[in-house]
């Protein structure tokens, strides 16, 4: 991920607009403007955000908006593997690949909240085996990692 001086943020977030209407078409899923707005908001910080703040967001634009509403849409773009939910924060963060099968693992900035997503399968595949050695059947993973971020420690 690039955060950096040289990072076109509104070029990120039409490219994840794009994925999406390909990954629609191809699963034959309809991306209405109430998911579409949803994705982009998401993708519109690197930070993790809450669904009451998608909400509130939302509301200022549409004052009919309704929790529901916000609910429905997260779960479709999680079904579809654009958005990732960060359980240690309660929200939802981008997907940085969605158009591939992948695992990830996520480091969270604590100071300046900044979501960096890996992609380590090296790291996937020793937790399901030491799983599968503890008995353990496993159908998900979600590593998060907090700390902070090179920028802040930079600080």
């Amino acid at each position: 991920m690039t955060t950096g001086k040289h990072h076109d943020h509104d070029a990120c977030v039409a490219s994840a607009l794009a994925a999406a209407e390909r990954i629609c078409s191809l699963k034959k899923a309809r991306l209405t403007p109430n998911r579409r707005r949803v994705l982009e908001l998401i993708w519109g910080s690197h930070d993790v955000v809450g669904a009451y703040d998608l909400l509130a967001t939302l509301q200022k634009e549409d004052p009919a908006a309704k929790p529901p509403t916000v609910y429905r849409a997260l779960e479709f773009l999680l079904d579809l593997g654009l958005i990732h939910r960060i359980e240690s924060a309660n929200g939802f963060t981008r997907c940085e690949a969605p158009e591939g099968a992948h695992v990830c693992q996520f480091l969270i900035c604590d100071d300046c909240g900044l979501v960096e997503e890996l992609h380590s399968s090296k790291l996937a595949s020793t937790l399901e085996a030491q799983a599968e050695d503890a008995g353990f059947e496993p159908t998900f993973q979600t590593v998060e990692v907090r700390g902070r971020c090179r920028s802040c420690v930079a600080r």
